[in-house]
């Protein structure tokens, strides 16, 4: 049922060194494995970011920044580390380190030259759009702390630096909230916007009413209506879904509503029967009687293991163990996960669910 990561092929398989054969089986695993697709995504990533590094010379005051850029990137030992044999002290944490540095560096051109204090993103327009309430022809720039709007006739497109760019439908109203070295926050008020961002994971975020959409690398529309409710749908990648306590993680294919008060709801794929949807949407948000909960289970498909992994940290007593049963009727026990483990919500039991799991899900 599950397939080797081909994480150790992807620089090759990025810099065209693999055989032909070698680099097919490569690019059918990444159409189905997650893991190894975010990888691929943050090497290619920083080959782009190298080829594309402008000339410029950073103020003195950017590099506390960059050191808690650094610092939050960086692993740290979880033990005091031995004396080191090699004369140099050359040790693993060292390697990671530097690995880290690396990106660092790599992204540092990049994110000066289109993140610096004042810089404004470009805007294209189609019809009439107003920034800050004036109106633009064609093409204007949006900087941090302005709104475009656009009304029942009109659209938007505002390039995020090289990073991507975020198109917005009639009437939508969205705001530049900051562009900073380690963080690019839009925020929908009202309206459908629809985002491609090549960009590390973690970098770009759109806040809404209900939630905030945190971009693990990925392509994604995202809806907000007048009562606040978000809508999002991811059609590349993965984006992280939060608020009020509440996080989902919603894969390529996959939908996640959230309201306010709430938070985001229980991800679902977008061919999940109208039953299992409209069942999952009571029990997130209304209550949810033992018949919605049943419901959820029975009209579950191996696939929709997903949800139910969502589900598992969301239930307790014997609806988690109703879900855990149900996801080993659909698809088995994976290699090295136990009950024991999964029931008690241990985090490296849950997270080798989702990592074996990608098979199935995809």
């Amino acid at each position: 049922m599950f397939t080797k990561h081909v994480i150790k092929k992807l620089s090759a398989y990025c810099n065209g060194e693999l055989p032909a054969q070698e680099a097919r089986g490569v690019r059918e695993h990444l159409l189905a494995c997650e893991r190894c697709r975010n990888q691929h995504g943050e090497i290619k990533l920083g080959m782009q970011l190298a080829q594309q590094l402008p000339p410029a010379t950073a103020p003195a005051g950017m590099w506390s920044e960059i050191e808690a850029l650094l610092d939050e990137r960086s692993p740290r030992p979880d033990f005091q580390p031995k004396a080191p044999r090699l004369a140099f002290g050359f040790s693993w944490f060292r390697v990671a380190a530097a690995t880290a540095v690396l990106l660092v560096a790599v992204t540092i051109g990049l994110m000066w030259f289109n993140y610096a204090p004042g810089v404004k993103w470009p805007v294209e327009s189609s019809g009439s759009v107003r920034i800050d309430g004036n109106h633009i022809s064609d093409k204007g720039s949006i900087a941090a702390g302005e709104t475009l709007e656009t009304d029942n006739s009109s659209r938007a497109r505002i390039t995020i630096g090289v990073i991507g760019e975020v198109e917005l439908d009639p009437n939508s109203r969205i705001r530049l909230v900051q562009t900073r070295l380690t963080e690019h926050r839009l925020a929908l008020d009202r309206g459908r916007m629809s985002a491609k961002i090549t960009a590390p994971p973690r970098f770009f975020f759109v806040d809404t009413p209900s939630a905030v959409a945190i971009d693990l690398g990925c392509a994604y529309t995202f809806e907000v209506d007048d009562a606040g409710r978000s809508f999002l749908h991811v059609t590349s990648g993965w984006v992280e879904l939060v608020g009020n306590g509440r996080e989902s993680y919603v894969p390529i294919g996959a939908m996640c509503e959230a309201r306010l008060g709430f938070g985001p709801g229980t991800p679902y794929f977008d061919d999940a029967s109208e039953d299992f949807v409209r069942a999952l949407e009571k029990f997130d948000f209304e209550g949810g009687s033992h018949s919605e909960f049943s419901t959820v289970l029975k009209e579950s498909r191996e696939r929709d293991t997903f949800t139910l992994w969502h589900l598992l940290s969301r239930v307790e007593g014997d609806r988690r163990v109703q879900v855990l049963n149900r996801m080993i009727e659909l698809v088995g026990l994976p290699n090295g996960v136990t009950r024991e483990g999964t029931l008690q919500l241990d985090p490296k039991t849950l997270e080798a669910w989702k990592d074996e799991m990608d098979t199935v899900w995809f």
